[in-house]
C-alpha cells in the first residue's frame, strides 16, 4: 500500500507529539498541520517543513491527498471533527476521551463501522511495554482468575476548566482495565465519591469502585492536588499478583508469587477442617526486562497498520466507547451521592443522526 496521508488536527498541548511521531512512522505521509492559529502551526513544523499548515479543516478534508486525520482538539469538538472527517471518507485517530457524551461516542463509532472506515482511539498507556506484558500474562492466565485491580494516579496537576477529575485522570486507568482484562470479565457498575476542596466547582479528588462479572472489584483514585506524583497499578490473581510502578523505568513491573491459597473444605481431612482453611504463600518476585520506547510511535504503527490491514486498531472505537460508558455512570454516582450505577455496553441505539456534521470550517484549539 502507498504511503498513507495523514493531517494532523489541533497545534496545542498533543498535537506537536502526534506531529513528531507521525514523522516517524514508516507508511505514514504527514501532510498538514491545522489548526486556527496558524502561526502556532507554523511555530510547531519549524521554518524548513515541508508540511502544510492550514486554519481550514474543510479545505484539509477536502485534500485528496489526506487519507486520514489525527484529532488533538477539546473533547467538546470531537464529535464535529471527527464526524467531518468520516463523512470525508477519512480514517480518524482520536485523542481520550472518544466524545463529551455515550451517545456522541456511539454515532461516531456507527459512523466509522458504516462506512467501512478506521476509529481509534489514541489511549497511549495501552501501548507501553509494560501494559503489553500485563496484558499477555493477564489474558494468558499467568496470574490465575483476576480476583482485583487497585490503580492510583495523582500528581500536583492542572485543574482543568470544563472537566472533572475523573474525566481528565481515569480514562487512562479505565483503557488499560480494559486493554488487559480476559474476555468475559467485564465492568457491570460503578459507584464514584469526590470532592472539591479548593472549590474550583468540580471534583478534584475522586475514587471509583467498579464492580466486573465474576466478583472481582476494581479501583481507581485520581487527584490533582497531591504534591507527589504516584502511578502505581496492582493486578491481583488467584496465582499471582503484579505491581506496576510507572515511575520507576529500572523495575516498572514486579510480578509476585506471593498471596493466600483457599482449600477446599472437601479436600480436608477432619482435623484439618478444624483449623483455618486459608494458607499464606510466600514465594519469588520475578521484574521482567522490558525496552524503553516511546508508546506513542507505537500508536501511530498501530493506526498505519489498520488502515494497511483492513483490520480494528487495539484501541478501537468501542474500545473508547466502553470508557465513555464507564464515566458516565461514575458521573451519575457522583450525582447521587456514591450509588452504584449500571455501565451501558457498547450498543449503537442511541438515536443520534450519524450523518450529522455541524460546521466544520475552523476548528477550535
Amino acid at each position: 500500500m502507498r504511503n498513507i496521508g495523514l493531517a494532523v488536527i489541533g497545534a496545542g498541548y498533543w498535537g506537536p507529539n502526534l506531529v513528531r511521531n507521525a514523522q516517524a512512522t514508516p507508511g505514514l505521509r504527514l501532510e498538514y498541520l491545522c489548526d486556527l492559529d496558524a502561526d502556532r502551526a507554523r511555530k510547531v513544523l519549524g521554518e524548513y517543513s515541508t508540511v502544510k499548515v492550514s486554519d481550514s479543516l474543510d479545505a484539509v478534508l477536502a485534500d485528496p491527498d489526506v487519507d486520514a486525520v489525527a484529532i488533538a482538539t477539546p473533547a467538546k469538538t470531537h464529535l464535529p471533527v471527527a464526524m467531518a472527517a468520516l463523512a470525508a471518507g477519512k480514517h480518524v485517530l482520536v485523542e481520550k476521551p472518544l466524545a463529551a457524551t455515550y451517545a456522541e461516542g456511539a454515532a461516531l463509532v456507527k459512523a466509522a463501522e458504516d462506512r467501512g472506515l478506521t476509529l481509534m482511539l489514541d489511549h497511549t498507556y495501552c501501548y507501553t511495554p509494560a501494559v503489553a506484558h500485563l496484558r499477555e500474562l493477564v489474558q494468558g492466565g499467568g496470574i490465575g482468575a483476576v480476583q482485583y485491580l487497585d490503580s492510583v494516579r495523582i500528581n500536583l496537576g492542572l485543574v482543568q476548566p470544563d472537566v472533572d477529575v475523573l474525566w481528565d485522570l481515569a480514562p487512562h486507568d479505565l483503557s488499560i482495565f480494559l486493554s488487559i482484562l480476559p474476555d468475559g470479565v467485564r465492568p457491570l457498575s460503578v459507584a464514584a465519591h469526590g470532592s472539591d476542596p479548593i472549590g474550583a466547582g468540580r471534583a478534584c479528588v475522586a475514587h471509583l469502585t467498579i464492580e466486573l462479572t465474576g466478583g472481582a472489584m476494581a479501583h481507581v483514585h485520581v487527584n490533582w492536588l497531591s504534591p507527589t506524583k504516584i502511578r502505581t497499578m496492582v493486578i491481583g490473581g488467584s496465582t499471582r499478583t503484579v505491581v506496576w510502578d510507572d515511575l520507576n523505568p529500572s523495575q516498572r513491573l514486579s510480578i509476585y508469587d506471593r498471596g493466600v491459597d483457599r482449600a477446599e473444605p472437601g479436600d480436608l481431612g477432619a482435623d484439618e477442617r478444624r483449623q483455618a482453611v486459608i494458607s499464606y504463600r510466600s514465594g519469588d518476585m520475578v521484574a521482567p526486562a522490558l525496552p524503553e520506547r516511546e508508546a506513542l510511535r507505537a500508536v501511530m504503527a498501530e493506526f498505519h497498520g489498520s488502515i494497511a490491514e483492513g483490520r480494528a486498531p487495539l484501541t478501537d472505537g468501542r474500545s473508547g466507547l466502553r470508557v465513555l460508558a464507564i464515566l458516565e455512570a461514575a458521573s451519575a454516582s457522583l450525582a447521587q451521592g456514591g450509588t452504584f450505577m449500571p455501565v451501558l455496553g457498547d450498543e449503537l441505539d442511541t438515536g443520534t443522526d450519524s450523518t450529522s456534521t455541524a460546521t466544520t470550517e475552523g476548528i477550535p484549539a
